[in-house]
């Protein structure tokens, strides 16, 4: 039987930890892509509006969380890896 299209072209899954919840998303993937995939807000503004990556270039610092411990990360330019553990703010 031949598989579909879509099945020949997935990509292997990656699983981290956001918040103490499990995200499942395909490898290659940048941190702050899976934040966005599961619908998690990176922080709030002043007013209590959530936010997410703007950029997506590293300039703007709107995506920055405290991966593997380190705080002040650019999500958006960091490849999520199996095992990560990712906390926003």
């Amino acid at each position: 039987m031949a598989r579909s299209d879509s099945a020949q072209t997935e990509k292997p899954q990656v699983d981290l930890t956001v918040n103490g919840r499990l995200v499942s998303v395909p490898s290659g993937s940048s941190v702050a892509a899976a934040l966005l995939q599961a619908g998690i807000a990176l922080r709030e503004s002043l007013s209590g509006e959530p936010r997410s990556a703007f950029c997506a270039m590293g300039i703007c610092m709107e995506c920055c969380a405290t991966v593997n411990a380190i705080p002040h990360v650019r999500t958006c330019q960091v490849v999520a890896r199996h095992g990560m553990e990712v906390v926003t703010g």
